[in-house]
């Protein structure tokens, strides 16, 4: 199947298109797989939710709605968890529950509130993990941390900061490793991978959003990496059992 666009030099690429269909056509062989689905807020009901944006996806047809979740978002999970040693997704609180059961799970604690919930601002975002910590036994991490930093300006209705983004993606990926982000977005697990040395597919369902991601990679390899990523040991490998 054909890119969007690649940069074979680093190993990223984007393809269009539902990725229920695009990532068995890939041919690949998966190391990992981190991803932030959407969230099945079902339009973000509430007055200060509806001026926050909320669920305001472009180039789609279907809603960002609990029902959408389940039909879409969780069979995708099932095949990276099928397919890749190890993982990571941000589920949102809203759908949580039906997602498959994580080895363990983590969070970004976010202090100063990011969004809105049923019972008032949200500080607290679950990150469930999926298959075996390669770091088990040599050095674990955390499995959350605090986060400060916002977004940047964005055309998505739902950026990812790349710091915290980073921090997980060098969490749950060695250097070299190839990682597959199913509902890429605006691009943000590609630059992290960039610049942490590791090779990433990204799949999106929306053109525009392939668009913005496209030449925001293109800006950041014009840039080129500030350092090089650091080597990190290579213990033996455990599939992921289901």
């Amino acid at each position: 199947m054909k890119p969007y666009w690649h940069n074979e030099e680093y190993g990223l690429a984007i393809y269009h298109g539902d990725c229920l269909e695009v990532m068995p056509q890939l041919g690949q062989e998966f190391d990992c797989f981190l991803t932030d689905p959407f969230y099945g807020v079902d339009g973000g009901r509430g007055g200060q939710a509806r001026e926050r944006g909320k669920a305001r996806y472009q180039g789609n047809d279907w809603q960002d709605t609990p029902e959408a979740v389940e039909r879409v978002a969780v069979p995708v999970i099932d095949r990276c968890i099928a397919v890749c040693l190890r993982g990571a997704v941000t589920p949102g609180i809203a759908c949580i529950g039906l997602y498959p059961q994580p080895a363990d799970m983590g969070c970004f604690w976010t202090p100063a509130g990011i969004g809105v919930g049923p019972w008032g601002f949200t500080t607290f975002q679950p990150i469930l993990y999926y298959g075996k910590d390669y770091r088990a036994g040599i050095g674990a991490w955390p499995t959350g941390r605090q986060v400060t930093e916002r977004s940047g300006p964005s055309e998505h209705p739902c950026p990812k900061p790349i710091g915290p983004w980073s921090w997980l993606v060098e969490k749950v990926s060695q250097k070299g490793e190839l990682v597959i982000d199913p509902f890429l977005g605006s691009g943000t697990t590609l630059v992290a991978c960039y610049r942490l040395g590791r090779r990433g597919v990204g799949i999106e369902i929306s053109e525009e959003y392939c668009e913005l991601a496209k030449r925001r990679l293109e800006k950041e390899l014009s840039q080129g990496r500030l350092f090089e990523p650091a080597e990190v040991a290579n213990p033996k490998q455990t599939a992921i059992e289901i």
